[in-house]
């Protein structure tokens, strides 16, 4: 293309250049990642089967997304997602994509040619996990050697490999959404700072922004601020980001269209929720993008007044059409749950805790959540002050920011800001090895080199936070067994399920931790399930399990339930029980049982008791 043909085109030489660079770029990160992929397959397969106890990640999403799965598999409708064994009668309307579903069921499906369902379901599932760190490796690395050349690249990759191998969300099983959401952000970082603002990459980033909505509504913070970032930049620079900004614009409210109308039935265009895409995450993000692509297109050589006039009339155009289709959605979805479940439930949730609730509760972990992102930012500070690449470290300094902020408030948010940290902090560990090995004499450069990168691994920080407590509780003559006696109970594998399996199909009762692991394990319709548009059954059976027993059957037979699964170990039946010392799991704990429930031999002496719900007249 001829200079005039690329002016004409609106594409700046710089990066029409950097364009033609790109494939053989890419291309360089090729080796290094699949030899990094190799090693931590091989690892996984160690620690996994060196210690297997089930080819399911432990987390309760884990095991509800692979019914879910199933159910897609059993002929479940792809625009249906109501889980019609969960909670009350008429099932629960899940928001989880079928984005996700999809290349599990396809995965399963593939393995079944040659393996029994069982051993296809653990295949795909030891799999999936490490296709979602392709990305991951691919873009850390690109974004490392963006900052630092070649030293650059291998670091960040290097603490990739720590990071991945050191969060449960790539371990065998993890089939929740999370990982996909990690690789999806990781791909916006690398494409946004790659010099140049190549046309390419910023349409890849546009994509990315727009499937991490549609997958999970969780990741709409990071997505604002990364649109922000892209607006802010067209804003001061002009005709350099022209292109770039109306490309990531343009392939955002595309790839929105397209996930919208693939995963959405035609029933529900008019339903606005606040925790999935819907028609007022996609009329948002459709009116936003669409805005600023028209700004960027008609404003851009009128001078600076005329771009900020374009970007706050987009701005105004995105802002009026939320509070007209989705006012709701400007809070948090979970602050409309009942008192009793953010009581009972939601507090006792270890990820969705804030920075001072984790402090109280288990201040030794802190580090590992917040250390290495203030860490970073202020190194983005730095070097943006010393004017050393000052686009790329403000692009990651918000990044992080905004990742930081969200685990301030729930700490589910320190795995992104501990995922981005990677990328500055490499390229600052490749400076100090570069001078460490040009003066080796010198014990001081080594030691920095040594030292930082060893302070840049968020595992290290929390290995050392449970060394300090492990210390404490030794030296305060507490108990420092790493398994309490109630986490080394099981009521929720398969032998425990076993006798309940066995029972006629019905409806169970029973702590929600135990929900989704009924519906894995038995046909039958679990009342009680941790999430939040299950709310009904989750009410029903909290006021169960505090009622006295005299009112508790009144609940249970009125939701139509005919067997409770009682699990002592269980943490929210501690809870229940420390709450309503007179309630019918107390008395349970206490060896009192109602005349309106029949136990299980079988299951008396198990950390899983099952008890059948007799037939009667609520006045029993």
């Amino acid at each position: 293309m001829s200079k005039s043909n690329s002016a004409a085109a609106g594409l700046p030489l710089a990066t029409t250049a950097r364009e033609q660079a790109a494939p053989g770029a890419l291309a360089s990160l090729h080796r290094p990642v699949l030899f990094a992929m190799a090693i931590l397959t091989l690892l996984t397969a160690v620690m996994h089967f060196s210690s297997y106890v089930d080819y399911v990640g432990a987390d309760n999403d884990d095991v509800m997304r692979l019914v879910q799965v199933r159910d897609l598999l059993s002929g479940q409708g792809w625009f249906d997602l109501t889980q019609t064994r969960l909670g009350l009668e008429g099932g629960t309307l899940m928001h989880w994509s079928r984005l996700v579903d999809l290349p599990i069921a396809a995965l399963i499906v593939a393995f079944s040619l040659v393996l029994e369902p069982a051993y296809a379901e653990a295949a795909a599932l030891f799999v999936w996990p490490l296709i979602t760190v392709v990305p991951i490796f691919y873009a850390l690395a690109l974004a490392g050697e963006t900052l630092a050349g070649a030293s650059g690249r291998l670091i960040a990759l290097a603490l990739a490999f720590l990071f991945v191998l050191s969060v449960n969300r790539f371990q065998p099983g993890s089939i929740d959404h999370h990982n996909v959401q990690l690789g999806l952000i990781a791909v916006i970082a690398a494409c946004l700072i790659m010099p140049g603002r190549p046309v390419l990459a910023h349409s890849v980033a546009g994509v990315a922004a727009a499937l991490a909505i549609a997958i999970g509504a969780e990741t709409t913070p990071h997505i604002a601020v990364i649109t922000l970032i892209v607006a802010l930049q067209w804003l001061w620079i002009g005709e350099e980001a022209r292109a770039a900004s109306m490309a990531f614009a343009l392939s955002m409210a595309t790839a929105l269209t397209t996930c919208f109308f693939i995963t959405t039935p035609p029933g529900q265009y008019g339903l606005v929720a606040c925790d999935a895409l819907s028609t007022g995450f996609y009329a948002l993000g459709v009116v936003g993008a669409g805005a600023f692509f028209l700004a960027a297109a008609f404003t851009t050589n009128r001078g600076f007044a005329a771009r900020l006039s374009g970007l706050g009339l987009a701005g105004i155009a995105t802002a009026g059409f939320t509070l007209l289709i989705a006012p709701q959605c400007l809070g948090n979805p979970l602050s409309t749950l009942d008192p009793l479940l953010t009581a009972m439930w939601l507090n006792n949730v270890t990820e969705a805790q804030s920075v001072l609730a984790q402090l109280r509760a288990e201040p030794w972990t802190v580090g590992g959540f917040y250390a290495v992102p203030v860490l970073a930012m202020g190194l983005c500070v730095i070097r943006m002050r010393q004017g050393r690449q000052v686009r790329a470290h403000g692009v990651l300094l918000a990044m992080i920011l905004v990742s930081w902020a969200i685990a301030l408030v729930q700490v589910r948010g320190a795995v992104f800001s501990n995922l981005l940290s990677a990328i500055p902090l490499a390229a600052l560990i490749a400076d100090l090895r570069t001078r460490a090995n040009a003066d080796p004499k010198d014990l001081r450069k080594g030691l920095a080199f040594a030292g930082t990168a060893v302070v840049s691994v968020p595992f290290v920080w929390a290995f050392a936070g449970a060394l300090v407590s492990m210390g404490v509780d030794k030296a305060m003559g507490r108990d420092v067994d790493p398994l309490p006696v109630r986490e080394q109970e099981s009521c929720r594998d398969a032998a425990a399920m076993a006798p309940l399996a066995r029972e006629p199909v019905g409806v169970v009762a029973g702590p929600s931790n135990l929900g989704a692991h009924i519906l894995r394990f038995t046909p039958h319709r679990a009342l009680s399930a941790p999430y939040h548009r299950n709310q009904g059954g989750m009410l029903t059976e909290l006021h169960a399990a505090m009622a006295v027993p005299g009112d508790a059957v009144k609940f249970l037979r009125g939701a139509g339930v005919t067997v409770l699964a009682y699990c002592r170990s269980d943490p929210q039946t501690g809870n229940v029980i420390a709450v309503a010392p007179q309630g019918l799991y107390a008395e349970l704990a206490k060896g009192n049982v109602p005349d309106w429930l029949e136990p299980i031999e079988e299951t008396s002496d198990k950390s899983l008791q099952v008890y059948r719900v007799l037939p009667g007249d609520f006045e029993d």
